[in-house]
């Protein structure tokens, strides 16, 4: 009887661990794959005529893809805060790149002092889903913090190239680079790459030996590519298949092109690699950017892209920064070829992945959950998104607050308090602040409670603020950047073709530059004006105080082609701080002029 009992034991020990086998083969398989800076007009499936993205626009083809998908944030560190738990950057007080954009004398308001890395405290997707008996991966960018912060202390059982970093060492090895003069340092876990590899084929060599590795448990894949960030730097077999030169206003960079062309083909050797180990029936496969693409100028052969339809990019609030791509592929669950305009954000992932691994999200969170969206369900999953990014961008965005409910749209700068609002489902050319003031004002309320309820960190006045200083010849150059404007239709144009106040359609609307002065004088005023053809004739006044000049717009044969001109002299008498008004007087045409600059100069007694 007892070697009887002990045999019986003995199978039902085996039974049971057939049981878990079973068990761990049939949980979910989650890969999250980040690209950097990629703009949500960039793949073929979204439209891109230029760039080649075959394996992205298989995976769409294979899944669903969003079209109203967004990035936490404008810019990097907060979107991913936000992925790795759920939570608004604005609730975890992260809410610009890690270190962040210093304070500056040509900035009006003081950032608020945001952390400095993701806490500890805070239960990551990695954390969660370790929990549920997941093994844990992350290879590529993590940029939450640095000793004691880095992705082992948030979850993760192995790490690859995760640092505090936000701009890889190098794209090619060996993969240094100086974080001080006297201290060079390498990729994490990339030491002994041999010379001339490349990061992003690295990485998604590193990601199949991943998944080699874990294919009989379930496992957690957290692939944050640096690509497409700068600096541009590509394989130069494939910038040759890309002739041509740079052409602002249109996807035309060979370099960028050439990176995402890197960044398809290691997507395509993740999906391939699933496939081939017989366990891509089982895995939920997500893609996405944390920021709309780098539409201007920031460092060599930049800007990366353009993000037509929507307007401007990377570091701005208008759609062109926060909309980005969005495709999962969820085998047997999301009918392949599904095209969803269901408005979800990145901190919507973190409790999406765990609903659909059945697996418990944390209280508090503020993301929800579209894992029915990927079922078929084209119902809303949330009334509203808020975005809350107190800071001056690198790429010139302005500090403010969005709220987007439904088609509408506003957006609250909190320089002046000025406020816009579109109807997004028509673009963000027509601003309705005036046509729906109802509409404006319940949303401006609403984003106000909101950031009341998250706790968002406020800017304050900058005591050492010296806007347009002179230069040592004593010139001052107010560069259309630094306007504040007034009205309805104007505004700044960042795009490289452009670096304009446009728009001005209105002869209501007007500008206003700050500048400083220390040297008091004379000084000639010159704008640096453009107009279309047949579109000269308007009146436009320019004033400082009670002087008053004026100026007839020329016609200069397109709206982008400044002629400087000279109109006559103000003088100051005294240092400090003075405003020139620029208000129309009458408009002649459609428009009435585009503004690159306004110079004043200097003239010696």
């Amino acid at each position: 009887m007892v070697p009887f009992a002990r045999r019986w034991m003995q199978l039902l020990a085996v039974w049971l661990i057939l049981c878990g086998v079973t068990s761990a083969a049939e949980k979910l398989n989650v890969v999250l794959i980040l690209a950097d800076d990629l703009g949500w007009a960039d793949l073929g499936c979204y439209g891109s005529k230029y760039h080649r993205t075959p394996q992205l626009d298989k995976l769409a083809a294979d899944g669903v893809r969003f079209t109203e998908g967004y990035a936490s944030c404008p810019v990097c560190s907060p979107t991913r805060a936000a992925l790795m738990t759920g939570k608004y950057p604005a609730r975890l007080h992260l809410t610009d790149w890690l270190p962040g954009r210093g304070d500056r004398p040509d900035q009006k308001l003081l950032r608020p002092q945001i952390r400095q890395e993701l806490p500890l405290d805070e239960t990551t997707l990695a954390e969660a889903l370790k929990a549920a008996g997941y093994v844990t991966g992350h290879i590529g960018k993590w940029h939450l913090g640095g000793a004691g912060f880095g992705p082992r202390e948030q979850g993760f059982d192995s790490n690859i190239g995760g640092d505090h970093t936000g701009t890889p060492q190098s794209y090619f090895a060996p993969y240094k680079g100086k974080v001080r003069a006297d201290k060079e340092t390498v990729i994490p876990g990339l030491e002994d790459a041999p010379e001339g590899e490349y990061l992003t084929d690295r990485y998604a060599a590193e990601a199949e030996k991943f998944l080699e590795k874990h294919k009989d448990e379930p496992f957690f894949l957290y692939l944050p590519h640096n690509a497409v960030h700068t600096p541009m730097k590509a394989k130069e077999d494939l910038i040759a298949k890309y002739p041509g030169k740079l052409t602002y206003g249109q996807q035309s960079n060979p370099i960028y092109a050439a990176m995402l062309e890197s960044l398809d083909d290691a997507v395509g050797r993740v999906v391939k690699k699933l496939d081939d180990l017989k366990i891509a029936d089982r895995t939920l496969v997500i893609f996405t950017s944390d920021n709309g693409g780098l539409a201007t100028l920031e460092g060599p052969n930049t800007p990366a892209t353009i993000n037509g339809p929507h307007r401007e990019g990377k570091g701005w609030l208008y759609e062109g920064g926060l909309r980005v791509p969005l495709i999962v592929k969820w085998p047997g669950v999301a009918k392949a070829g599904t095209v969803s305009n269901v408005m979800v954000a990145s901190h919507d992932i973190f409790a999406t992945v765990l609903d659909a691994c059945g697996a418990k999200a944390p209280e508090g969170i503020d993301g929800k959950s579209f894992a029915s969206v990927l079922k078929g369900s084209q119902e809303p999953v949330r009334n509203e998104l808020y975005w809350h990014y107190p800071h001056y961008a690198n790429q010139g965005g302005k500090p403010g607050g969005v709220i987007r409910e439904g088609q509408y749209k506003l957006i609250e700068f909190y320089e002046n308090g000025r406020r816009e609002l579109f109807d997004v489902k028509q673009g963000e050319g027509q601003n309705l602040i005036e046509a729906k003031k109802d509409v404006a004002e319940r949303l401006a309320a609403k984003l106000e409670a909101w950031r009341k309820e998250v706790g968002a960190q406020s800017m304050t006045p900058n005591p050492n603020y010296i806007p347009n200083p002179q230069d040592k010849q004593g010139n001052i150059t107010l560069s259309a950047s630094t306007a504040e404007v007034f009205g309805i239709m104007l505004r700044y144009e960042p795009l490289p073709h452009k670096n304009t106040l446009g728009y001005w359609v209105r002869a209501e609307d007007w500008a206003k530059f700050e500048f400083t002065v220390t040297r008091p004088g004379t000084f000639v005023v010159e704008p640096h004006q453009g107009c279309g053809t047949g579109q000269g004739g308007s009146v436009v006044a320019f004033s400082v105080g009670d002087q008053v000049l004026e100026m007839t717009v020329e016609d200069t044969g397109h709206f982008q082609n400044f002629k400087p001109r000279e109109i006559g002299t103000i003088k100051i008498d005294k240092p400090g701080r003075y405003e020139l008004h620029v208000k129309p007087k009458t408009k002649a045409k459609a428009a009435v002029v585009d503004i690159r600059q306004v110079a004043l100069k200097f003239k010696p007694e």
